[in-house]
């Protein structure tokens, strides 16, 4: 699938993924799914909930590493900063390299465009955290994420999943 046309779906899962409310019962129930869909599916993944001012939930599945909290952290942070998926940054910037362009004056050790991590939005709120998990490819850490939040959003997953690359 052409990066325009994943662009314009993550795009669409965006506006489609949108809580009502978010709280720390929110964030335990959204880390429980993942972690039950990680236990499930065996994905050696790191998960990290967190509001801007604080974590709310963490995770570290059996398979994964001490690198992936810091690429979850990385990834919220990127997430922070521009309001937006990191896989949708990943594909913007050109779907090559996931070190953040230099034109962009973050530095690398804090701030990655890979796949993973999802803005917290809130109706009449908006972003108020993000939602990340580190462990698997790109573009699977992003539709694992994105399909939890599918269901527990009561959302068409299938329809806002990205095809095959």
């Amino acid at each position: 699938m052409p990066a325009a046309d994943d662009i314009a779906k993550i795009i669409e899962q965006e506006k489609a993924l949108v809580f009502d409310a978010f709280d720390e019962a929110a964030a335990f129930e959204l880390g429980s799914a993942l972690r039950a869909r990680a236990l499930a599916d065996s994905l050696p993944i790191n998960i990290d909930i967190r509001l801007w001012d604080r974590p709310l939930f963490y995770a570290a599945m059996p398979g994964s590493r001490s690198s992936n909290q810091d690429w979850a952290r990385r990834k919220i942070n990127a997430v922070r900063h521009f309001l937006k998926p990191s896989y949708r940054l990943f594909l913007e910037q050109g779907g090559k390299d996931q070190v953040i362009a230099a034109h962009h004056g973050l530095p690398a050790t804090d701030y990655i465009f890979a796949g993973g991590a999802f803005p917290i939005r809130v109706r009449n709120a908006g972003v108020i955290g993000a939602v990340a998990i580190s462990g698997l490819p790109s573009r699977e850490d992003h539709n694992s994420v994105v399909a939890v939040l599918a269901d527990l959003l009561g959302a068409d997953g299938a329809s806002l999943a990205l095809g095959p690359e």
